[in-house]
């Protein structure tokens, strides 16, 4: 064996191993926005909906205050701001998304807005198995100067630390019909929407929100 030419090949393959590993890492938000405004109260606005599940909006919606509280936010409360938005005749997420960042500082008083969009939510059927994913991203734009402060992507699935199924072709369709039955009788999406929403407005994680003021970690990250 030429253990030169052997050599060379493993040096390649790795310096190929090492430049992927390193394609696949997302590169560092920059928070120099996000440092400078500082914001302490966040509008969290009904999400926009892209998939056809019709209770996708407010199912995601309703786990937003939590982690965002939890993060050392005030949290304009989502029922009352849903509510104004249908006072003034908007019942669209998509329209109150595009409101203007001076008319929503009018009227909310808020220092930033949340805007989330929903891009997957729900069981997807395969022949052998079945899976619930919601998918959502969102960004934060400071509403004194209409900046962009942060944005981010999560996504949660029913098949996360699910282990290899054993048993062959016959346990893998058994399993799939149980799931399917399941999922039918149970709806997973809103418990997922939940695990999705706290991974993406959780902070103190990589490129994640910045800690608010009413946190101790405040001023930290």
């Amino acid at each position: 064996m030429n253990w030169m030419k052997y050599l060379k090949v493993l040096a390649a393959v790795t310096g190929i191993v090492v430049m992927t590993g390193c394609a696949t890492q997302a590169p560092k938000f920059d928070y120099t926005a996000y440092k400078e405004s500082r914001p302490r109260s966040i509008l969290v606005l009904p999400p926009v909906n892209n998939t056809p599940e019709v209770q996708a909006s407010y199912s995601v919606l309703s786990h937003a205050t939590r982690p965002l509280a939890e993060a050392g936010y005030y949290v304009m409360p989502v029922t009352l701001v849903a509510e104004a938005f249908k006072e003034n005749g908007m019942t669209q997420p998509t329209d109150m998304h595009a409101t203007s960042v001076d008319k929503l500082r009018q009227i909310f008083g808020a220092d930033a807005a949340l805007y989330v969009t929903i891009n997957k939510y729900g069981t997807v059927y395969q022949v052998v198995n079945s899976a619930t994913v919601v998918t959502a991203q969102a960004k934060l734009v400071d509403l004194k100067t209409g900046k962009l402060l942060w944005s981010g992507s999560a996504s949660a699935s029913s098949e996360e630390g699910q282990n290899q199924q054993q048993g062959g072709l016959v346990g893998l369709l058994i399993t799939a019909v149980v799931k399917q039955v399941m999922a039918s009788a149970f709806d997973q999406s809103h418990q997922i929407a939940g695990v999705a929403t706290t991974r993406l407005m959780s902070a103190g994680m990589g490129n994640g929100l910045l800690y608010g003021p009413r946190s101790p970690n405040y001023g930290k990250d």
